[in-house]
């Protein structure tokens, strides 16, 4: 038997229960991407990395940030960025995934508890994996539910600290976490709280600092505001108390272990911030949020659905196979649009999860609702 067949098989698994997933090429007007402001292509943002490489900065790092790796635009970019979020310091990593997996294997210890919300991002479940401490995982935005895992935890003995672990706006839902909530559960339990605001950096609070934007700076706060959605370009900034950004650069193996992200993207991180902020940065969520209303006019009116909480709209379809087949549909009239099944999401729940994005206009989504309407609605009759 060839060493292959096991895979074969999976494979072939896959593709039966309408789960296989392949890479497809960009195609169609854009309702799938993370470039919440259409930065990736801003000229700003190129002419600052244009700049940079005129005088001399290299494309590659070399090396570990621990070794040769460690670029003056790195720590320039971790300075600008400690300094616009408000927090005491920060760490640039090479991606989200990376810095979730970063902070959760190394800071929380053995004895303490992680208490997360069961819809947290695959990053941070990878990390808990790995980590010392016990987890419990609670119901979806159930503020009370953290509250009352801590109590119990404590009433069983439990004397190390508790970590909430959450994100601000939720990637497949779309939805905002209670992070006001949260924070008062984490005061009143002497916690540490690690909130992802991959999906609101750039588009929400002032100047597109998150929504916890107004909570950075306290002692029991981590955010990772990742640099390759809103801010189009790539990489992620963990924010945080500088004892804790210490102890990521020497216990953190992603970090440690990781050839450091290039200087020019260091450089386009900090364009990309100079963007968000101020007028002109508020000019640019202000149309995002015009957009937004647009397709909750278009889409959710007729679908039935719930007016949108963010720029994500999830269109709940239930079955995987249908759910690709109206995926591949609106793929056909021109539209990319992205089926998601299990595991990124829960069983029944596979769905459309549309984008709202700059690159859009209210023109486009438009066209796309006068494909997408009839489909689903033929779907429910």
């Amino acid at each position: 038997m060839s060493p292959l067949a096991p895979y074969a098989r999976q494979i072939a698994a896959l593709d039966a229960r309408a789960r296989r997933r392949r890479l497809l090429p960009r195609a169609g007007v854009d309702f799938s991407s993370n470039d919440y402001l259409a930065l990736a292509a801003d000229p700003a943002i190129a002419l600052a990395i244009s700049e940079a490489l005129g005088r001399g900065v290299p494309a590659g790092s070399g090396g570990s940030r621990l070794l040769r790796g460690n670029a003056a635009e790195h720590e320039a970019l971790e300075a600008k960025a400690a300094g616009f979020f408000g927090a005491e310091a920060a760490l640039y990593m090479a991606n989200g995934f990376a810095a979730n997996l970063a902070i959760l294997s190394a800071l929380p210890r053995n004895g303490d508890l992680i208490v997360a919300d069961e819809l947290a991002h695959a990053s941070m479940h990878d990390g808990i994996r790995q980590s010392k401490a016990r987890a419990v995982f609670v119901r979806h935005n159930d503020a009370q539910a953290f509250g009352d895992a801590i109590a119990d935890w404590r009433a069983k003995g439990g004397t190390g600290t508790p970590w909430i672990v959450a994100e601000a706006l939720y990637s497949m839902d779309g939805d905002r976490a209670p992070v006001d909530d949260l924070a008062a559960i984490a005061a009143r339990h002497d916690a540490l709280m690690l909130l992802d605001e991959a999906h609101a950096t750039g588009v929400f609070g002032v100047d597109g600092r998150g929504l916890a934007g107004h909570l950075e700076g306290a002692e029991n706060l981590v955010t990772l505001h990742t640099c390759g959605k809103g801010l189009g370009v790539e990489g992620a900034l963990v924010c945080a108390p500088r004892l804790l950004i210490d102890m990521l650069v020497n216990k953190a193996r992603p970090f440690i272990f990781s050839t450091a992200p290039s200087p020019l993207m260091a450089v386009a991180v900090g364009a990309a911030l100079d963007r968000i902020a101020g007028a002109g940065g508020e000019a640019l969520r202000e149309e995002l949020r015009a957009l937004i209303a647009a397709a909750a006019e278009a889409i959710c009116a007729p679908l039935g659905l719930p007016l949108p909480e963010s720029q994500i709209l999830p269109v709940i379809v239930g079955e995987d196979a249908r759910t690709m087949e109206i995926a591949a549909a609106c793929q056909q009239a021109g539209f990319d649009v992205r089926g998601i099944r299990p595991p990124t999401v829960p069983p029944g729940t596979s769905r459309l999860r549309l984008s709202i994005t700059r690159n859009l206009t209210a023109r486009d989504i438009a066209a796309l609702a006068a494909t997408l309407v009839p489909l689903m609605q033929g779907q429910a009759a």
